[in-house]
């Protein structure tokens, strides 16, 4: 029986992950967020409220449950947001990690820490990206998910980083919308919207990046590793394709470029992973963007 902790479980991979856990026989779940569970279900697991910039809560927790994987959703991850406030976005991003090291090592567990990464890393001038290529930031949040990956590679724990691009889906309680979301929402309304259209990412399913964690903890694969949608597509294609989809009015998008917004952060012009790797190493098996959204458009009228 594998004891599998994950931080962050009100978020949307992090219910994601709780609900493909749940009913496992082979699993037993600690899933912790900072406030109240929002999941609907609340059987099948144990949740904790945890704060994970909180050294001390992080380190009771883990030596209540000794894990033998955790897995590190938690994280700010609003880009323009980090810029603007760099104090916290290092806590979440860097301190926390560094809290759920010590905790580990505290504990002499050898759990296996699992933690989540961004694409974001990279300033877009290369794309697509394989695991060995040299990160190169260009906001505070790229640089501060880097710095994260930097103290889990020098812990001496048994440790994975997943990288993974512009997440998708929907969950129980949702506090935060995402770019599929956001779309369908704004053209249905008739609302116009403005879409970079020199910005290129891999959409990513939130089952699919699930998934990936979930075969790297039962594998127990180490290492760095791409986990993201299989289609690169620039952000207005993406809008594009929501639009068709649903069959709404893309008149209603204005295609625009990214210096005409005036974001505190800068971002990577194009992104993209190659997946080989975790497809080869971990059977990684993602489902290409329209597939994708059959899956969320299945889940909303549910």
């Amino acid at each position: 029986m594998k004891k599998i902790l994950i931080t962050g479980s009100n978020g949307l991979l992090g219910q994601k992950l709780v609900y493909a856990l749940i009913n496992r026989t082979d699993v037993e779940l600690i899933a912790t967020s900072k406030d109240e569970n929002r999941l609907l279900k609340k059987d099948g697991y144990i949740y904790e409220a945890l704060d994970i910039t909180d050294k001390i809560q992080v380190r009771n927790i883990f030596s209540k449950h000794q894990p033998h994987t955790v897995i590190n959703t938690a994280a700010m991850t609003n880009v323009d947001a980090c810029e603007t406030d760099k104090e916290n976005c290092w806590k979440l991003n860097v301190t926390a990690v560094e809290n759920i090291i010590s905790a580990i090592n505290y504990q002499s567990s050898h759990a296996h820490f699992i933690h989540l990464s961004t694409d974001f890393i990279f300033d877009g001038e290369a794309g697509p990206y394989k695991e060995e290529d040299e990160p190169k930031p260009l906001s505070y949040y790229g640089l501060s998910k880097y710095e994260g990956e930097k103290s889990i590679q020098k812990s001496g724990l048994k440790w994975t980083i997943i990288r993974t691009i512009i997440v998708y889906g929907i969950v129980d309680n949702m506090s935060r919308s995402n770019i599929v979301l956001w779309a369908k929402g704004a053209l249905e309304k008739g609302q116009k919207i403005n879409v970079v259209d020199d910005q290129f990412r891999s959409p990513t399913l939130a089952e699919d990046l699930a998934d990936g964690c979930i075969l790297a903890a039962m594998k127990e694969a180490t290492g760095i590793y791409n986990i993201s949608g299989k289609n690169t597509m620039s952000i207005l294609e993406l809008v594009y394709t929501v639009a068709d989809f649903y069959g709404l009015d893309k008149s209603l998008v204005t295609p625009i470029k990214s210096n005409t917004l005036n974001q505190p952060a800068k971002r990577p012009h194009r992104t993209g992973f190659i997946l080989d790797k975790a497809i080869k190493h971990l059977g990684f098996n993602p489902h290409s963007f329209v597939e994708g959204l059959k899956i969320v458009d299945k889940q909303i009228k549910e």
